[in-house]
This record gives C-alpha cells, structure tokens and sequence, in this order.
C-alpha cells in the first residue's frame, strides 16, 4: 500500500524528466538545423559574390584588351593589346577611382547597409560591391597568365575549404586572434605603402608570405565568429537579423578569400 503512492511520484517525475529532456532535444535539434542552414547561407552568399566578381574581371579584360592589331589604342610593355577602353581604365587617373571605389563602398556604407537597410538590401549591396571588386581585379587578366591565375585560385580554395572547417569544427576558442590579426592587417596596409616608394622586391615578398598567414587566419576566426554569433542570438528568433548576418558573414569570408588569393598570387602567380 505503501508503494503505490511513491511508484506514482517516480513515474510522476520521470514523466515530466523525459518531457523535459524531450524539449531540450528538440531545442537543440531545432538550433543544429538552423546553425547548418545559416552557414549553408554564409556560404552559398560568399559563393555568388565570387562568381560576380570572377565574371565582372573577366568580362571587363575581355572590352580592355585585343588580339587584332587594327583595333588596338595601345601596346603593353608585355606585348597585350589595349582597346581605347583598356586605354581610358588601366593608364589614366581613372585607375585610382576603379582601385579606390570598392573601398569607399565597403566603409562608407557598411554601417549604413547593416543598421537601416533590409536583408534584400544587404545582399544587394554585397553583389554590388562584389561587381566592383571585379572591375578593380580585371588588371590581373594582363598583368598574370590564365595558368596560373587558375592554379592559384584552386590553391586558394582548399586551403579556404580547411581553414573554414577548421574554424567551424573546433573546440578551441580563437576569439583571442582577433585582435592580433587586425594589427597584422594594419601593418600590411602600411608595408604597402611603405613599399609603392622603395619598390622593394624582399619587401614585397614579405608581405605576401604574411599576407597569406594574416587571412588565412583571419579565415579561421570569422568562421568561428559567424557560428558564435548564431548561437548567440537564434533563440531571439530575429529572422531578419540573423539573415542580415548571414550576408555580412558572407562579405567577411569573401574579403578573406579574395586577400589570400591575391596575396597568394603576388609570388605564385607568373607575372608578365
């Protein structure tokens, strides 16, 4: 008689137990799914805007340059063929301007995009400034061989593809390179300029040997920070921001990727 009341509390609260660990699993579940879907999109985003760009470079080259000599504005020291076109973007001051527009487009309307504009709008702005990029990168079609902008690109890829998987599959918290790798971008940025003055050739080399393990740790970091920063914030259900983070998420790793390739192809690439 005894036994009857307490099996009726254990089976009481082993009830509630397995519902509550049933909520947990679905919760859990739910935020697993979610998690992949997000990535899918950083993904997917950053997939797209490198498309655009590799698109928008190739195509821009094709109108810059010629192989018939009667339709020819210009000759290259490299023996390409310019078209008026080619002629007005790569040796005027409109250079600077295809050089520095991508620029101003990312800080100047970064925070603009992210605080007003709508998750529409953010991705709009990225294939924009993805196009852009793509213009001020097409100088690479006459600067460097098809061969080895290709080698270079795959080069860039697989190591992308396992720095990205290593930051998305450790257990260990990277958060602490964040500040170290920005200071190495910093001093890239100087090294650079230094370097348009001394023409340095060790210099040069430099840079891009630290360029390459500057991104390709940042690559690392911003994988693991995008994951975080889902994690912290899909309980809130904010559908809109979690999207509008998904596309910045996407922007980073893009940035990431077109700097180590570019880096990648200052000493691998075969330049003419």
């Amino acid at each position: 008689m005894l036994r009857a009341p307490k099996a009726s509390f254990l089976e009481s609260n082993m009830a509630d137990f397995n519902t509550i660990s049933a909520n947990a699993g679905s919760r859990s579940a739910a935020i697993d799914a979610g998690l992949r879907a997000h990535m899918n999109k950083v993904y997917g985003t950053m997939s797209i805007g490198m498309v655009i760009t590799a698109v928008a470079a190739w195509a821009i080259a094709g109108l810059a340059t010629t192989t018939d000599a009667n339709m020819a504005a210009a000759q290259l020291p490299n023996g390409k063929l310019l078209t008026s076109f080619g002629l007005v973007i790569y040796t005027t001051w409109l250079k600077y301007v295809i050089m520095l527009a991508p620029l101003a487009v990312l800080f100047l309307g970064m925070g603009t995009v992210m605080r007003r504009a709508s998750a529409a709008g953010a991705q709009l702005f990225f294939f924009i400034f993805a196009t852009l990029i793509g213009l001020s990168l097409s100088s690479i079609f006459i600067r460097y061989t098809g061969h080895s902008i290709t080698q270079t690109f795959l080069v860039t890829a697989i190591a992308f593809a396992g720095l990205s998987l290593y930051g998305y599959t450790t257990k260990k918290d990277i958060s602490g390179w964040g500040s170290f790798l920005i200071m190495g971008v910093i001093g890239l940025v100087v090294a650079m300029i230094v370097n348009i003055f001394l023409q340095s050739p060790a210099l040069l080399f430099a840079i891009s040997a630290i360029g390459v393990l500057v991104f390709a740790g940042l690559t690392a970091y911003d994988t693991q920070n995008i994951k975080n920063e889902y994690l912290a914030h899909a309980h809130h259900g904010d559908q809109e921001w979690l999207a509008k983070s998904a596309i910045f998420g996407a922007l980073n790793l893009y940035l990431d990727f077109l700097n180590m390739f570019q880096f990648l192809l200052m000493f691998m690439g075969n330049n003419e």
